[in-house]
This record gives structure tokens, sequence and C-alpha cells, in this order.
């Protein structure tokens, strides 16, 4: 810009795709070799750093976003990274998008996002949620885009500027029920679509339809099993609306689901369960539910409403409070470490444990997490 054969002759150079405040930061960094990075401006800085190739700047920016990637803008952080050409964030967003995809596809980032980055995302194979929701977001996408370019929301709207999108939902794969009550009523189908989907879920001979038909593979759940035998010995586990608690931390990012829990030792019983995930007191997720146990000493899945994100290296408490058949099964031989596939477990007592569980024996045999 300034020396060279390329220089500008102006003695003023406008910059108008960089925003004042981002090129501030890239000064000081030029300057003073500081880095202050905040969340409302760092977009601007990765680009401003990528523009004038400054890589420690840009990395810096990388690392800030991924620090602070959650549900919420993973969506946009996305088209972001893809933008810029960050592959290592980009495979970040995918693990959070993937795990916690419901509650990406519903934030308001999901709307801010360009045609090409939710054409991948309506592609995406391992999206852990149900159809209704992809759906339901994509005319979420729809209204936000149509306001974008000033067309009234209207169903004719929306579908043009969703182009090839709406041919992306895989619209046969919701239940019937789902279908009939969202998609059949949304009027963004044409009458012969809704038609031949109801066909296509009722008649024996099917007809054929432009929407993909088999179900996304989501992602597969995986378990870190704690003890490495149970057992139960007359009248010495019992639950007594006491509370079984253990800490636990990661050595990379995963979220976790929900637990595998033991039941009742006496036959098939009913438990209500509240089950709690805490970092340093504060309350990250917690469920109340039932489940029904076979009398078996196999473990029984109890689920968080949603997957929660868990940092590497800080500890979690996760604890279960059961309430029905006294007698049950426990866990013995427990490890302090455990690794399971790329994710080393380490364990500790707990201080909320109430009931007797703790590293070496009691309940909670099971986390369960996607990676």
């Amino acid at each position: 810009m300034f020396y060279g054969d390329l220089a500008e002759v102006k003695s003023e150079i406008h910059i108008p795709d960089v925003e004042p405040a981002a090129f501030l930061i890239l000064l000081k960094y030029m300057y003073s070799d500081e880095i202050d990075l905040e969340a409302d401006t760092v977009l601007a800085t990765l680009y401003a750093a990528k523009k004038y190739i400054v890589p420690a700047l840009a990395k810096a920016c990388v690392n800030f976003l991924e620090t602070s990637l959650e549900a919420k803008n993973a969506c946009v952080l996305l088209s972001q990274s893809r933008l810029f050409e960050e592959p290592e964030l980009t495979q970040r967003c995918w693990e959070v998008i993937d795990a916690q995809a419901e509650m990406a596809l519903k934030s308001e980032g999901f709307c801010e996002i360009d045609q090409q980055t939710l054409e991948i995302i309506v592609t995406r194979e391992a999206l852990n949620t149900k159809e209704v929701v992809v759906f339901e977001a994509v005319l979420n996408w729809a209204e936000a885009e149509c306001k974008r370019q000033g067309l009234p929301v209207t169903p004719r709207n929306k579908r043009n500027v969703l182009g090839k999108a709406l041919y992306l939902v895989r619209i046969p794969t919701m239940t019937l029920e789902e279908f009939a009550n969202g998609a059949a009523q949304s009027d963004i189908l044409t009458l012969e679509e809704t038609h031949n989907i109801f066909l296509w879920y009722t008649a024996a001979n099917k007809p054929k339809l432009e929407f993909p038909l088999t179900k996304r593979k989501g992602l597969v759940p995986q378990r870190c099993h704690r003890f490495q035998s149970s057992a139960y010995r007359s009248n010495q586990w019992r639950y007594r609306g006491r509370c079984d608690s253990i800490q636990f931390a990661v050595d990379k990012r995963i979220f976790i689901a929900g637990l595998g829990l033991y039941g009742s030792s006496c036959g098939k019983a009913e438990y209500s369960v509240k089950i709690e995930l805490k970092r340093l007191g504060v309350v990250l997720a917690q469920n109340l539910t039932k489940f029904t146990s076979d009398g078996s000493s196999n473990t029984f899945s109890v689920w968080f409403e949603h997957p929660v994100q868990v940092e590497q290296d800080t500890f979690y408490n996760v604890s279960a409070i059961l309430d029905g058949n006294e007698l049950s099964y426990f866990g013995q031989e427990g490890m302090t470490e455990v690794q399971c596939g790329k994710v080393t477990f380490q364990f500790q007592c707990s201080s909320d444990s109430t009931n007797g569980t703790g590293v070496q024996g009691g309940q909670i045999p099971e986390l369960i997490f996607y990676a």
C-alpha cells in the first residue's frame, strides 16, 4: 500500500472492508505485540489479519473463537470458518453442531448463515436431532432470508429463497404424526407434494418423492464404564432418596448426554430419578424422569434433555437421586482413570455424595457421551 511499485499515490487511503475497531487491534498488535480480542470484533479482526497476512494474530483469533464456541454461535462460526478457510475451526464447529444439533438449529445464529452453509448443514448425515427440528429451522432461515431480501414473508417467497435446500430436508423420515402436524400444514409444500407424501406413508404402491428417504445416521453415543464388576449382596445397597454423586474430568472436549444407572436387584421395578450435571457448584443440566429396570445387573440409560458441552481438564460433578425399589445392584473395583476411545476420564469422590457412591464403588457406573 505504501511502498514499492504497487504503492498508492493518494495521501489518504480508504479501507472500506475492515471495521475500525478491528483495524486498531491489528495496528496495536503490529506495533506492540499485544493482542486484545473481544467477542464483538474477533471475526472482523480475523478478516483483517487474513487480509494483511498476519498469521499470529489470525491464529489468536481462531483460538479465541474455539474457546467461545457453543451451540448458539456454532452455525455462524461454521459459515465464517469456511469463508476464512480455517479447517480446524470448521471441524470444531461440526463437533458442536452434530452433538447439540437441536440447540444449534434453533439458535438465532442459524438464521444468519449463508445459503451454501445452510445446504451443507441440512445435508449433514451426523446431525443428532429429529427431522422435524431440521424442517422448522429451514423455515425460520427462509423467513429471515425473505426479510434480508426485502420480500414479503409468504410461503411462495420462502420456497423461492430456499431453492434446492428444501429438497435436502428428509421429510419422509418424520413420523406420520410429525408430518401431519407440521410440514403438511406449513403451506410451503405444494398440494401435490403433500398428497404424495401422505400416500408414501400409507399406500402399498408408493409414489416417487423428490425428498431423501433415508433417515440420518446421527451420532452413536459412547459409554465410559468406571467399574470392573457389579454385585448384589442382601441388604447392602439401598436408595432412600439420598444423593449418589461422582466427580470426573476429561482430557478433551466432549458432550455429556446422560448417565447409565443400576436398578433393582429384586426383579422388575420402576424408578423416578433426578440427574444433574454441575461445574463449580453451578447446575449446567438436570432432568427429572423415570426408567424401568428388569432385575438384571445391566445399566439403564437416563438422558439429559440436551447434550452438555464439557471442557477439558476441569472437574464436573454428576449426581443421581433415585426413588423406587430400595435394594439395587452396585459397582465394584472402580477405576480412577478410564480410557474410552480417544478420551481419558479421571474420577474422584464428590462431597455431594450422601449414599455411599465413590470412586471405588456404588452407583453411576456409566457416563454416556459424544466425542
